[in-house]
Protein backbone atom coordinates (compact mmCIF):
# COMPACT_ATOMS: atom_id res chain seq x y z
CA UNK A 1 0.00 0.00 0.00
CA UNK A 2 1.55 3.61 -0.90
CA UNK A 3 0.63 6.46 1.20
CA UNK A 4 0.12 9.74 -0.92
CA UNK A 5 -0.45 13.05 0.02
CA UNK A 6 -0.23 16.50 -1.20
CA UNK A 7 -1.28 20.27 0.16
CA UNK A 8 -3.40 22.48 -2.20
CA UNK A 9 -0.08 23.44 -4.44
CA UNK A 10 0.67 19.60 -5.36
CA UNK A 11 -3.14 18.50 -5.95
CA UNK A 12 -2.75 18.67 -9.60
CA UNK A 13 0.07 16.63 -9.69
CA UNK A 14 -1.88 13.89 -7.59
CA UNK A 15 -4.19 12.47 -10.56
CA UNK A 16 -1.31 11.85 -12.19
CA UNK A 17 0.65 10.29 -9.66
CA UNK A 18 -2.56 8.22 -8.63
CA UNK A 19 -2.52 7.41 -12.83
CA UNK A 20 0.66 5.74 -12.43
CA UNK A 21 0.26 3.78 -8.89
CA UNK A 22 -3.01 2.21 -10.67
CA UNK A 23 -1.25 1.48 -14.02
CA UNK A 24 1.22 -0.65 -12.24
CA UNK A 25 -1.22 -2.36 -9.71
CA UNK A 26 -0.10 -0.32 -6.61
CA UNK A 27 -2.72 -0.07 -4.23
CA UNK A 28 -2.89 3.16 -2.13
CA UNK A 29 -4.40 5.22 0.64
CA UNK A 30 -5.38 9.12 -0.48
CA UNK A 31 -4.93 11.12 2.39
CA UNK A 32 -5.57 14.28 1.26
CA UNK A 33 -5.89 17.30 0.61
CA UNK A 34 -8.86 16.91 -1.63
CA UNK A 35 -9.26 20.46 -3.04
CA UNK A 36 -7.33 23.49 -3.97
CA UNK A 37 -8.40 25.58 -0.70
CA UNK A 38 -5.25 27.13 0.47
CA UNK A 39 -4.05 24.16 3.74
CA UNK A 40 -1.02 23.61 5.56
CA UNK A 41 1.63 21.43 3.83
CA UNK A 42 2.87 19.70 7.36
CA UNK A 43 -0.67 18.53 8.55
CA UNK A 44 -0.86 15.94 4.85
CA UNK A 45 3.36 15.40 4.94
CA UNK A 46 2.36 13.82 8.53
CA UNK A 47 -0.59 12.19 7.95
CA UNK A 48 1.13 10.26 5.05
CA UNK A 49 4.35 9.85 6.75
CA UNK A 50 2.81 7.92 10.23
CA UNK A 51 1.06 5.69 7.58
CA UNK A 52 4.35 4.52 6.12
CA UNK A 53 6.29 4.75 9.83
CA UNK A 54 3.56 2.50 11.26
CA UNK A 55 3.88 -0.05 8.67
CA UNK A 56 0.20 0.64 7.63
CA UNK A 57 1.90 1.56 4.07
CA UNK A 58 5.39 0.04 3.04
CA UNK A 59 6.02 3.85 1.10
CA UNK A 60 4.60 6.94 0.55
CA UNK A 61 4.46 10.09 -1.95
CA UNK A 62 3.73 13.39 -0.81
CA UNK A 63 3.42 16.62 -2.93
CA UNK A 64 3.48 20.37 -3.15
CA UNK A 65 5.13 23.29 -4.70
CA UNK A 66 8.10 22.69 -4.30
CA UNK A 67 8.32 19.27 -2.74
CA UNK A 68 10.73 20.75 -0.23
CA UNK A 69 8.23 21.80 2.55
CA UNK A 70 6.00 18.53 2.74
CA UNK A 71 9.35 16.33 2.50
CA UNK A 72 11.00 18.00 5.71
CA UNK A 73 7.40 17.58 7.28
CA UNK A 74 7.72 13.74 6.47
CA UNK A 75 11.20 13.33 7.55
CA UNK A 76 10.26 14.78 10.87
CA UNK A 77 7.80 11.89 11.72
CA UNK A 78 10.71 9.06 12.93
CA UNK A 79 11.11 6.19 11.13
CA UNK A 80 10.79 8.31 7.50
CA UNK A 81 13.17 8.31 5.11
CA UNK A 82 12.04 10.84 2.62
CA UNK A 83 13.61 11.55 -0.79
CA UNK A 84 12.88 15.16 -2.56
CA UNK A 85 13.75 13.95 -6.27
CA UNK A 86 13.09 16.57 -8.84
CA UNK A 87 15.37 13.64 -11.40
CA UNK A 88 15.21 10.20 -12.36
CA UNK A 89 18.75 9.81 -10.83
CA UNK A 90 18.30 10.76 -7.46
CA UNK A 91 15.13 8.96 -7.24
CA UNK A 92 16.89 5.91 -8.21
CA UNK A 93 20.22 6.17 -5.69
CA UNK A 94 17.30 7.55 -2.61
CA UNK A 95 15.99 4.05 -2.61
CA UNK A 96 19.12 1.92 -4.27
CA UNK A 97 21.32 3.81 -1.64
CA UNK A 98 19.21 5.23 1.14
CA UNK A 99 16.01 2.98 1.21
CA UNK A 100 13.87 6.19 0.93
CA UNK A 101 10.83 5.00 2.17
CA UNK A 102 8.86 8.09 0.98
CA UNK A 103 9.35 10.50 -2.27
CA UNK A 104 8.35 14.17 -2.22
CA UNK A 105 7.56 16.09 -5.63
CA UNK A 106 7.30 19.29 -6.28
CA UNK A 107 4.05 20.33 -8.70
CA UNK A 108 5.59 23.68 -9.40
CA UNK A 109 8.92 21.99 -10.18
CA UNK A 110 8.56 19.15 -12.37
CA UNK A 111 5.77 18.40 -14.70
CA UNK A 112 3.57 15.68 -14.75
CA UNK A 113 5.28 13.86 -17.19
CA UNK A 114 9.27 14.18 -15.60
CA UNK A 115 6.57 13.33 -12.26
CA UNK A 116 5.35 10.01 -14.00
CA UNK A 117 9.34 8.74 -15.15
CA UNK A 118 10.46 9.62 -11.74
CA UNK A 119 8.08 7.90 -9.45
CA UNK A 120 8.20 4.91 -11.88
CA UNK A 121 12.13 4.85 -11.09
CA UNK A 122 11.41 5.29 -7.81
CA UNK A 123 8.55 2.46 -7.21
CA UNK A 124 10.83 -0.05 -9.61
CA UNK A 125 14.23 0.71 -8.09
CA UNK A 126 15.39 -2.07 -4.97
CA UNK A 127 17.63 -1.20 -1.67
CA UNK A 128 21.15 -2.28 -2.28
CA UNK A 129 22.06 -3.18 0.97
CA UNK A 130 25.42 -4.27 1.45
CA UNK A 131 27.49 -0.81 2.45
CA UNK A 132 24.70 1.01 2.24
CA UNK A 133 22.67 -0.82 4.75
CA UNK A 134 25.78 0.48 7.53
CA UNK A 135 24.68 3.93 6.50
CA UNK A 136 20.79 3.38 6.57
CA UNK A 137 21.68 2.12 10.28
CA UNK A 138 23.59 5.46 11.06
CA UNK A 139 20.56 7.33 9.62
CA UNK A 140 18.31 5.24 12.55
CA UNK A 141 20.28 5.52 15.23
CA UNK A 142 20.42 9.64 14.63
CA UNK A 143 16.30 9.22 14.48
CA UNK A 144 16.12 7.49 17.65
CA UNK A 145 18.23 10.46 19.24
CA UNK A 146 21.69 8.59 19.10
CA UNK A 147 24.97 10.22 18.05
CA UNK A 148 27.50 8.99 15.67
CA UNK A 149 31.32 8.63 16.19
CA UNK A 150 33.96 9.00 13.18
Amino acid sequence: MIAIGCDHAGIDLKPHVIAVLEEMGLPYQDFGTFTRESVDYPVYGELAARAVASGECDRGIVMCGTGVGIGIAANKVRGVRCAICSDCYSAKMSREHNDANMLALGARVVGSELAKMILRVWLTSQFDGERHARRVGQITTLDQGGTLKP
